[in-house]
């Protein structure tokens, strides 16, 4: 009788009689009994190995356990390093498994036709690998990352009751020997008592996965669907995602349909201004365009991905889900990105729950939205009256008053709650009884009725000049439901206001009326001052004449005031052709300086379109200075009871004339004093130009000159000669007058135009055959008017 595994399993089974037994050892040699009592050893071995594996999972449906019990059974029982197990996923078409990552169960799933484990699973046959090395099915790369060596491999496809193949169970390095064909039949035998086991515990954790997901998601959909503001409710979105995948942060992007892009409202860990993009750019277009799913496992190697983002924030941006968000009818709302998901990649479960969450997240969004534009339109309708200038009220259909606008209340005298719900009459009486009358004819003619510059009497028996307009108010149907009065204001106010819009801003102009007349009054305040002057003028108007130099002025004023009044300016007079401009006086702020700096380039730069009109017009160029001070002035009305005039005196005003005229020495356009520098919040582009003593002021002031205006045609080089211009200023101050020669002749040759560069390197040519005394400090006189 062959002696093998099946007379083994006869033997135990009682199949063979006590005789046949008898016979069968009487005929074996020393030898081979010994090996059939290790046979017997080996199959009582493998037989209590079965045992055990339906004792380990017959007491648990936790997944994670079986996982790990079956195998340490497959472990210890082939005698092997390792072992693992893989289950297939018919949602994602994967293979998973779940390992030990850290003190965490984690996954790890990979294409159910993936290498050798992919390959059993696909072909439903197991395999014997002798050399795993020489099996091009083989992934070398998880020995190389892990530092293990793979010899030979055992691995055989897991079938339910249905003989149907739910996944593969795997052996690795065999300690003793090769895997042989018992072993794969002990694999098979282990996988097959373990598949009832695993299908039921996947059941079981499918089951409690869907009751979880279900009572997450009914949270969820309580907490958003309570909430009708789209930005609270955008926030509770973005959170709750996050949370339901266990991810780091999320955004949330909406698509604007008039420009065709997607915008955030809500993005976790970047700042809060809208981003905005195409919406067919990057990730998350590509996501809306096409309405489908994108999930990325390493961003960094996704070219879709922007690094920029990561790089500008300090974030790390790991993984990414991105979901559309789209309404049951199909309209698109917008994306949404998940990023980092905690353990692991995002997986195919995780998509699942976002769907879920986005169709619900859809049609809050859209309720939200619509309460938005509701809301909006109203706001923007109260915002209308409110903003407007013209008084506005509104009656209903028996002449009582339901709405009124606070210029209404203004030109009225009178408080919202004497207005609301009072009759047209009890409000305007007799003492204006053609209000009423007006009111009267447009409720019985259905037209509009106009009432021009009459006088509306007021609390006080004040007359306030006014126009009226009363409109008759319709509904959808076009049936009458009452009438509006819109009151023009044309008193004082409105006279001053024309007025003073000649000589300042509107900005301006409405600080300074909503403040009084108190703000005229003379008082001591820091501005910035502003002169301005036309090079040569007295010639140029001779050979121009009479006409056409009023002409020219008229066109030049009306460029330069445009450039004051853009930046909040006042414009304090003209003397000739001179322009004095002031940033302060009437109402102060800490940007008075850059708006005076700023006025100054920008008059640069609308003196050169002026004079390119000159130009193809035929007529002479002009030419321009600027100087600009800072500092202590008084400001007030100044002059006689017969005419006053608001203006600005001091010596930071004979300052700003003094530098105006000092551009003229050193060949400049904008010079600006050194407290004006101090002040100024922008970057500016300067030059550190001198320390000069100018006429009526003792204590020397620091001087620099404003180089934004400057093109590559009006000043060459500039970045060259700006450096070399410093150097030689930093060895001149220190007395080193043939070092800083030959910086400013540096200077020069990158543009011979350069004034001052010129100028520096005359006085080092002084200085160096007639050193200044040893207390020199550096000052320099400027002869000006």
């Amino acid at each position: 009788m062959q002696i093998n595994f099946e007379t083994i399993r006869r033997i135990l089974d009682h199949r063979l009689h006590r005789e046949d037994i008898e016979t069968l050892l009487r005929g074996l040699s020393e030898s081979e009994k010994t090996q059939l009592f290790f046979l017997i050893t080996e199959h009582v071995r493998r037989t209590s190995a079965l045992v055990d594996i339906s004792n380990r999972v017959s007491d648990t449906l936790s997944l994670d356990l079986l996982f790990s019990r079956l195998i340490e059974v497959v472990t210890d029982t082939l005698n092997v390093e390792r072992s693992s197990l893989f289950l297939y996923d018919p949602d994602s078409r994967e293979l998973f498994s779940r390992v030990m990552q850290g003190n965490a169960m984690g996954e790890v799933r990979f294409p159910r036709d993936l290498g050798i484990a992919g390959s059993v699973f696909t072909s439903g046959e197991g395999a014997i690998i002798p050399d795993a090395y020489a099996d091009a099915r083989f992934n070398r790369e998880v020995d190389t990352k892990t530092g293990y060596r793979t010899r030979n491999i055992l691995c055989v496809p897991i079938r339910n009751n249905k003989h149907e193949v739910i996944g593969v169970t795997q052996a690795l390095n065999k300690r003793e020997g090769e895997f042989d064909i018992e072993d794969q039949r002990l694999l098979e035998a282990l996988s097959s008592h373990a598949a009832a086991a695993l299908e039921n515990a996947r059941l079981f954790e499918k089951v409690e996965r869907a009751q979880r997901e279900e009572a997450m998601l009914l949270d969820v959909v309580s907490l958003i669907a309570s909430e009708i503001h789209l930005d609270p409710l955008l926030a509770k979105i973005v959170l709750a995602a996050t949370q339901l995948l266990q991810a780091d942060r999320g955004s949330l992007f909406l698509y604007d349909p008039s420009r065709h892009e997607l915008y955030s409202r809500v993005a976790g860990g970047l700042a809060a201004s809208p981003l905005r993009f195409p919406a067919t750019a990057g990730i998350a277009g590509e996501c809306f365009s096409t309405g489908t799913p994108i999930t990325i496992d390493d961003a960094y190697h996704d070219p879709r991905f922007n690094p920029g983002v990561d790089r500008g924030t300090g974030y790390r941006t790991r993984n990414i889900l991105c979901m559309p968000i789209t309404t049951k009818g199909g309209n698109k709302v917008g994306v949404m990105e998940i990023l980092n998901k905690k353990e692991g990649p995002f997986t195919f479960n995780d998509q699942r729950r976002l769907i879920a969450l986005c169709a619900q997240a859809a049609v809050s969004i859209e309720n939200a939205q619509l309460f938005e534009e509701v809301s909006n339109s109203h706001g923007y309708n109260e915002s209308i009256l409110r903003s407007m200038s013209n008084g506005v009220v509104t009656l209903d259909a028996v002449n009582v008053v339901s709405k009124v606008n606070d210029s209404a209340l203004r030109i009225l005298r009178r408080s919202d709650a004497q207005m609301i719900s009072k009759s047209v009459n009890d409000i305007f009486g007799e003492r204006n009884s053609w209000v009423t009358k007006s009111v009267e004819r447009v409720r019985s003619t259905g037209k509009t009725d106009i009432t021009v510059d009459a006088d509306l009497l007021v609390e006080g028996n004040e007359a306030i000049s006014v126009n009226l307009t009363t409109v008759p108010l319709r509904n959808m149907r076009d049936e009458p439901i009452g009438s509006m009065l819109i009151m023009e204001d044309l008193t004082r106010e409105k006279r001053l206001r024309n007025t003073m819009s000649r000589y300042m801003s509107k900005a301006v102009v409405d600080q300074l009326l909503e403040k009084g007349d108190a703000v005229l009054g003379g008082t001591g305040r820091e501005v910035s001052v502003l002169f301005s002057d036309i090079r040569g003028f007295t010639s140029l108007s001779e050979r121009l004449g009479a006409r056409d130099t009023v002409a020219m002025l008229n066109e030049y004023f009306t460029d330069m005031v445009d450039v004051v009044f853009a930046h909040n300016g006042i414009l304090d007079k003209y003397i000739g052709d001179m322009i004095m401009a002031v940033f302060g006086s009437v109402v102060t702020s800490e940007e008075d300086a850059d708006n005076a700096v700023t006025v100054g380039s920008k008059m640069m730069v609308a003196l050169r379109g002026l004079n390119a009109r000159r130009a193809a017009a035929g007529r002479e160029q002009i030419r321009i200075g600027v100087g600009i001070s800072t500092g202590h002035v008084v400001a007030g009305n100044i002059g006689s009871p017969k005419r006053l005039e608001y203006t600005v005196i001091g010596d930071r005003v004979n300052l700003a004339v003094r530098l105006e005229n000092a551009n003229k020495y050193y060949g400049t356009s904008v010079l600006i004093c050194q407290p004006t520098a101090a002040r100024l919040k922008r970057a500016v582009r300067l030059r550190d130009l001198d320390l000069i003593r100018v006429r009526g002021i003792h204590a020397p002031v620091s001087i620099y000159e404003v180089l934004d205006h400057h093109t590559d045609e009006s000043f060459p080089r500039l970045d060259v000669v700006l450096p070399a211009f410093a150097e030689g200023m930093s060895h001149y101050r220190r007395r080193s007058w043939s070092r800083a020669a030959a910086f400013f002749s540096e200077a020069l040759s990158a543009h011979p135009g350069d004034r001052p560069s010129r100028l520096y390197l005359e006085r080092c040519e002084i200085y160096s055959t007639e050193p200044p005394p040893s207390d020199w400090d550096g000052v320099w006189a400027v002869q000006t008017k």
